[in-house]
């Protein structure tokens, strides 16, 4: 029996729960389906915490070298002799640390719901609906082959859909899930467009002969072109472009803002370890083809990470939404995630940048998680995301307050917390390979800083607000999983990564760049006591600035209209100047002419139709009408 054989059952529990909980949920008491659905990701976390024992310290590394191990592989579909579609688990470094990531914040955010969520409405729908989103990231992450994970890739949109719009009641709700929907619909597109290109030119999906370095199933997609560009340029730009819709890159971001709109829980699931970093995973799993036969692709994911991650940072600094504010910095952080992949080499200390991305995509799960569940925290104790209705919560929310800091401190890269370990290994990647995208990493951590702070410092400290009722600190269910992630924001960045996650798969030693993390620091101490200065008390001064900055603070305040831009194209041009004349042409043209032909017969029927008249003389008349016609006729021609 295959060592790793039990690991089907990490995507069998979450599936069997969503069924389970979906179709009985309403017969028993709503809380049966969160003990059901919590006691189920109980178990695929213990199973995910003994996958990566097993495999990163038992029977995973082959000499020096972390192998892939496939435990299962079932033929699913067969297209030629050797292009075929099948199912299975591939554990390697990245997914086996995916496992651990998706299972351990899934099951916080479960604990947390049996708490936030009480009482709600549709509470075992709920459950059911993140038993499935779990279930469809996990088989995204240790999908065999690159149809397979489009497959799971597609069931991860669906059920944010249902999660984001879980609110149903609610039009901002519902035209939220509509909008996430949408946009990474179009993104997708692309994605599987890629994938067919990639496996018409290399006669395979699986991941085991795509990302072998120094493999030559790529020579005739390299030869052949389109627009100036190779096949299979072509084709890792359009999977890309898929991984830009999940992750939000510029100028796919515009839907994970208003993804908001679904309760807390949901927020922290998707922007700390699931949908959202789908797109890093794709580009590290896709990593030595990005590298090796496209690298200026590679180059070009490294300026869209960068550029996303100080647009996002920028706009973070002016929302007043505490969960907007998190949905942003998530922008910024999932930035420097690509802008790690997008600098990264592949053997040893070269390939520092992917090693960093995953260690940063790590952390980040950890402190971004706890970052939004202590805003649920916050907004279950004063009834509102507005940052302008919130102040002085220290005194009453003491747990929060304790856990909240562990996590700004980690998200603004304060040492020892695990978020200046991991941000510290980009910033490094970064000067060695491209100064540009350096400078604008050191410019985004200050910005980190500042707005963060200025969120932590107006919500905890700030201006004493009168409060409708007295603000109280979460029940306990809901604190216990603040404490555990406070605790992984503390020491996960202790974790010597590139002795498992790498590139090359080969372990490397690194070591503090003190001459890039102290001002790395010191910028972050500098965003920090600017947010002090301004917002650490009544925020007066803060005002006076953002009246004089007048028209420029009015545009970052709206996202530099982008979402308005969306609006006008699509509205202005795609609707009034394309779709309308092609439904013009539809009606007038296409349609018309069906009518036309369908008028015709019917006029001809109408005529014609009195010789089934069913009278015996008329046919006894035309027969020998007829036949007297045909005599005439042949006597004239052959007389």
């Amino acid at each position: 029996m295959n060592t790793f054989s039990f690991t089907a059952f990490i995507l069998i529990i979450p599936l069997f729960m969503f069924l389970l909980t979906g179709l009985t949920g309403m017969k028993y008491k709503p809380i049966i389906s969160g003990l059901l659905g919590t006691t189920g990701l109980l178990i695929v976390t213990i199973l995910s915490y003994y996958t990566a024992w097993l495999y990163f310290f038992q029977v995973g590394q082959v000499g020096n070298t972390y192998t892939s191990i496939i435990p299962f592989n079932i033929e699913w579909l067969t297209f030629t002799e050797n292009l075929k579609i099948h199912i299975g688990i591939l554990l390697d470094p990245i997914s086996v640390m995916m496992l651990v990531v998706i299972s351990t914040v899934s099951l916080m955010v479960h604990i947390y719901s049996l708490g936030y969520m009480k009482g709600e409405m549709g509470f075992q729908r709920f459950f059911a609906f993140l038993s499935l989103f779990t279930f469809s990231m996990l088989g995204l992450v240790v999908a065999s082959n690159i149809f397979q994970m489009y497959i799971f890739w597609e069931l991860v949109g669906a059920s944010s859909f249902l999660l984001i719009g879980f609110y149903y009641q609610k039009p901002s709700a519902v035209a939220a899930s509509k909008k996430a929907f949408i946009v990474t619909r179009f993104a997708d597109f692309g994605f599987l467009v890629g994938i067919l290109i990639l496996s018409f030119y290399t006669g395979t999906f699986d991941f085991d002969k795509l990302t072998q370095p120094g493999t030559d199933i790529f020579n005739s997609a390299a030869t052949a072109s389109f627009i100036g560009m190779s096949a299979i340029t072509w084709a890792m730009l359009l999977i890309f472009m898929g991984g830009a819709g999940k992750s939000a890159m510029f100028p796919l971001h515009i839907w994970l803002p208003d993804a908001m709109e679904g309760p807390t829980p949901v927020s922290a699931l998707i922007h700390a370890a699931t949908m959202v970093v789908a797109g890093v995973f794709l580009v590290a799993r896709m990593f030595p083809v990005y590298l090796f036969q496209t690298p200026e692709v590679l180059e070009f994911i490294g300026y869209i990470g960068a550029f996303t991650s100080l647009f996002a940072a920028v706009i973070a600094c002016t929302q007043f939404d505490i969960k907007r504010v998190l949905a942003f910095s998530t922008l910024s952080q999932i930035g420097y995630m690509m802008l790690a992949l997008g600098v990264s080499g592949y053997e040893g200390e070269h390939g520092v940048g992917y090693m960093s991305s995953m260690f940063h995509l790590f952390t980040h799960a950890m402190f971004k998680a706890l970052l939004f569940l202590g805003a649920g925290s916050i907004i279950h104790a004063v009834h509102s995301n507005d940052l302008r209705e919130m102040g002085n919560l220290k005194k009453y929310l003491p747990f929060t307050f304790i856990t909240f800091t562990i996590a700004w401190l980690s998200i603004c890269g304060i040492p020892p917390f695990s978020g200046f370990w991991s941000k510290d290994e980009i910033l490094v990647a970064a000067f060695y390979h491209n100064k540009i995208l350096f400078f604008s990493s050191v410019f985004v951590a200050g910005l980190t800083a500042f707005y963060m702070s200025r969120l932590f410092f107006t919500v905890f400290f700030g201006k004493k607000q009168h409060y409708h009722h007295t603000p109280h600190e979460s029940p306990l269910i809901m604190t216990i999983p603040l404490m555990i992630l406070a605790i992984a924001s503390i020491f996960t960045g202790l974790i010597p990564f590139s002795h498992f996650v790498t590139a090359d798969k080969l372990a490397f030693n690194t070591h503090l760049h003190l001459n890039i993390a102290i001002p790395s620091v010191l910028v972050a101490l500098i965003g920090i006591s600017i947010a002090f200065l301004l917002y650490f008390k009544e925020g007066k001064v803060a005002n006076r600035i953002t009246v004089a900055l007048g028209y420029v603070y009015t545009t970052v305040l709206n996202k530099f209209y982008v979402d308005e831009l969306y609006i006008f194209i699509t509205k202005k041009v795609i609707f009034n100047c394309i779709s309308q004349p092609i439904a013009w042409f539809d009606r007038h043209i296409v349609d018309a002419t069906m009518d036309g032909i369908a008028r015709i017969t019917e006029f001809s029927s109408e005529k014609i139709k009195t010789l089934q008249s069913g009278q015996l003389q008329q046919y006894a008349f035309v027969f020998v009408g007829g036949t007297i016609a045909l005599v005439l006729a042949f006597i004239y021609w052959y007389a």
